[in-house]
């Protein structure tokens, strides 16, 4: 009769303790799952964001470069002092989305460098488009394009260093290797072919 007692007890604590380490690592597969689950589900509120942003400055960009554009600048009284465009009923569309995308980011972006390049980008259009006020496109200058460019450049490789891409403009190593499962695939098609 002890013996029998003994193993019954036995028997029901391990039974209650693989019940416990089940149930703890259900809980702890089911948090992964969803720790992984939120982070796509920012990334991709975070691509949507970046994406809309840096099409709201090429439609400010190309609102600029528009010749039947009505542009004037004013300098700003704060720092850094440069000239601050203003446009005309159609253009200001344009600089309302550019600054609803820009404060979409900004309540989205993970990283300070992400909104770092994304006021860099802005300003860089907006000296562009003072540049443009008062006068035609032939007379912007080489060096405003090639700053507001490199703007965007360093915002598009900060932003995809957020999202876990590689750079879009360093070149990457090339592989010829095939990746495992075209390799069984074709393997496959000689066996059957």
């Amino acid at each position: 009769m002890p013996v029998s007692l003994i193993q019954a007890g036995v028997t029901a604590a391990t039974t209650m303790l693989a019940v416990l380490i089940g149930g703890w690592l259900t809980v702890r597969a089911q948090d992964r799952l969803w720790r992984r689950d939120q982070d796509r589900q920012w990334r991709d509120i975070r691509l949507n964001a970046y994406t809309d942003f840096i099409g709201a400055v090429r439609e400010y960009v190309a609102f600029v470069l528009n010749p039947a554009a009505r542009i004037t600048a004013v300098p700003r009284t704060r720092d850094p002092g440069d000239l601050m465009p203003f446009f005309d009923d159609e253009g200001t569309r344009y600089r309302e989305r550019l600054e609803s995308t820009k404060t979409a980011l900004r309540l989205v972006a993970g990283q300070v460098e992400v909104v770092s390049g994304s006021s860099e980008l802005v300003r860089q259009a907006r000296l562009l488009a003072a540049a443009r006020a008062g006068s035609g496109i032939e007379a912007l200058p080489a060096d405003r394009f090639d700053a507001l460019w490199q703007a965007e450049r360093r915002f598009i490789d900060v932003a995809r260093a957020e999202l876990g891409l590689p750079s879009a403009f360093a070149p990457g190593p090339v592989s010829t290797q095939l990746p495992p499962d075209t390799e069984h695939f074709i393997g496959f098609r000689r066996r059957t072919g």
